[in-house]
């Protein structure tokens, strides 16, 4: 069981920046890390993920460019740098972790453990 917690949201102006944070409780070094993000009445969506090594990086088409995912294994956490932020990425970010082999997955379907959230907003 591997128990997540993301922290660093808040409220920012469009074109600013944020850095998440997700902690986890126990050596992340095993899993895949990804973050998802999700607004009222729609469903979950995939933001970006990063391979147990940090070799590998998959990113929404919508934040390529924009968002930089890192990961720090002797710490058991991975980060999510966001810059340049819209209106329109505004939501509920959801950090996970899944069993996956030198690659990261995008597919919600793989990751098995999840954070609580943490509120993104973002003023136009």
């Amino acid at each position: 069981q591997v128990q997540l917690v993301e922290s660093g949201g808040g409220l920012v102006q469009t074109g600013g920046s944020l850095s998440l944070s997700c902690a986890a409780s126990r050596r992340t070094s095993g899993y895949a890390m990804a973050w998802f993000r999700q607004t009222p009445g729609k469903a979950r969506e995939f933001v970006a993920s990063i391979s147990q090594s940090g070799s590998h990086t998959s990113y929404a088409d919508r934040v390529k460019g924009r968002f930089t995912i890192s990961r720090d294994n002797a710490r058991n956490t991975v980060n999510l740098q966001m810059d340049s932020l819209k209106p329109e990425d505004a939501a509920v970010y959801y950090c996970a972790a899944g069993s996956a082999l030198f690659s990261a997955p995008t597919n919600s379907g793989v990751y098995s453990y999840w954070g609580q959230g943490t509120q993104v907003t973002v003023s136009s």
